[in-house]
Formats: structure tokens, C-alpha cells, sequence
């Protein structure tokens, strides 16, 4: 595989389970909104790699990642003690399921996360050809305790009539303390929203997070004339499957 070495610039941290950090970008290293690379550590000489959402937009001079801390995970373990001017393994050929190619264009586009899942949601909605192919884009980020809320601040900067955001917190005491997939299957989102109840045949639905989520969304989508992006065409939602666990494991 075609990896190159580069340096983190910086490291964020989020909550004890939750960091981001920045790395040099690789030269000449093209990818989409949205897609996702292999990135590694060599700890003991052996690389350990793992699949990672590009939270960057395509255009940006550097790359930046979002990934969950499990204590005994492989890569995890040592990439949450790493710092600024360590070395990076980072795989230059980018693929994925959640760019704009995989949905057709569209009245809104609902972007449905759980924790680290919202990594390429980052990287879409600071794209401006995501508007263009979208009247709004809403984007719903359910996590467990307040500051797993990654980039929450900047998210709400960039809230405007095209961009909608809707935290929501399942352990702590939050202003809207649901999960965001039963929020979206109640209707109650759009209530609280304003907006009409999605339509498939106005709407598109991009799914990134925990298994349960993206099954239970998918099998709900699908049950109510929904078409998910396939080998046969592009449909009105897209799941990112590459992941079994959460970004990084």
C-alpha cells in the first residue's frame, strides 16, 4: 500500500475518549469530502493501521482526523499519547461511501452521526459544493457526554439558513438528551426544525456511526421507500460501512 510518512502538527484533546489531531499532508495527495484513509503508527516496528474519516476539506494545506481513545486498543493506545512532531504512517489513496456522489442532489440533506462518526460530516459541510447540490444540509450528533461534542463551537459558527446543527447527548443533562436516529424516525426532528418531514423523493440521508445506528437507520430508510447507493445506482442515502467499531478501535 502506498504509505507515506508524515509529521503531526497538532493534537486536541476532546474528552478522556475523544481527540483530534493534524498531520503534514502528503504531496500530491488528492481525496473527496467525505472519504476516509488507513493511517498507522510503527510502535514496535510493526505498522498498525487503521481506517480514519478525513475531517479536512480537500483544498486545505494539512489533514486532520477525529478518533476515539479505547485504552487496550491497538493503534488507539498509542495514537492518543502521540504529540506534536511525531511521525505518522498515512495511506494516500482515499476511498469511501459518504461523498456527494453517492447521493443524488437534493432538497435537504440530513447527515446523521454518533460519536467520532462525524468526522466526514466535518469535512462536507465545509465544502461549498455540498450547498450547491443542497437547499440545506442538517446535521445531527448524538454522543454520550457533552464534551464528546467535537467541534461543536465551530459547527455553530457556520449555522446559517443553509446549515442546521442539532447536538444531542444520551448521558448527561443536555437541552435535547435523545438520540438523534430516534428523533429523525419519530418526526420529531422536524418539528423541532421547522422543516417538512423527509422525503425520499426530495431528501438525502447520509449515515456514519456505531453499527446499531447505521442498521437500524438503514432498515428504517428501506422500509419507507428508501433507496440506499448501491452497485446498481445512486440512491437517496448512503452508509459508511467500511467501519465494524468506531473510528480508530
Amino acid at each position: 500500500m502506498p504509505y507515506k510518512q508524515q509529521q503531526i502538527t497538532s493534537v486536541r484533546k476532546w474528552s478522556d475518549k475523544t481527540f483530534s489531531l493534524k498531520t503534514t499532508r502528503p504531496e500530491d495527495f488528492e481525496f473527496k469530502s467525505g472519504e476516509f484513509v488507513t493511517l498507522g503508527l510503527r510502535p514496535e516496528g510493526k505498522l498498525i493501521a487503521r481506517a480514519y474519516s478525513i475531517v479536512s476539506t480537500n483544498d486545505a494545506d494539512h489533514l486532520e482526523f477525529l478518533s476515539i481513545h479505547v485504552p487496550d486498543g491497538p493503534l488507539t493506545s498509542h495514537l492518543a499519547h502521540t504529540k506534536e512532531g511525531d511521525g505518522i504512517w498515512i495511506n494516500t489513496k482515499a476511498t469511501g461511501s459518504l461523498t456527494l456522489d453517492y447521493i443524488k442532489p437534493g432538497r435537504h440533506l440530513y447527515l446523521l452521526a454518533t460519536g467520532t462518526g462525524l468526522a466526514p460530516f466535518m469535512s462536507l459541510i465545509r465544502d461549498p459544493e455540498t450547498y450547491k447540490q443542497h437547499e440545506r444540509v442538517i446535521l445531527v450528533h448524538t454522543v454520550r457526554t457533552v464534551p464528546e461534542l467535537a467541534y461543536r463551537h465551530e459547527i455553530e459558527e457556520l449555522c446559517d439558513d443553509h446549515l442546521r446543527y442539532v447536538p444531542t447527548v444520551t448521558q448527561e443533562s443536555f437541552k435535547t438528551c435523545r438520540r438523534g436516529a430516534d428523533l429523525f424516525r419519530s418526526g420529531e426532528l422536524f418539528d423541532m426544525l421547522d422543516l417538512p418531514h423527509a422525503d425520499p423523493e426530495h431528501d438525502r440521508v447520509m449515515l456514519c456511526g456505531n453499527p446499531h445506528m447505521n442498521q437500524e437507520m438503514t432498515d428504517y430508510l428501506e422500509a419507507n421507500n428508501w433507496v440506499m447507493t448501491n452497485y446498481k445506482g445512486v440512491g437517496n442515502f448512503t452508509v459508511e460501512k467500511a467501519f465494524v467499531l468506531a473510528k480508530g478501535d
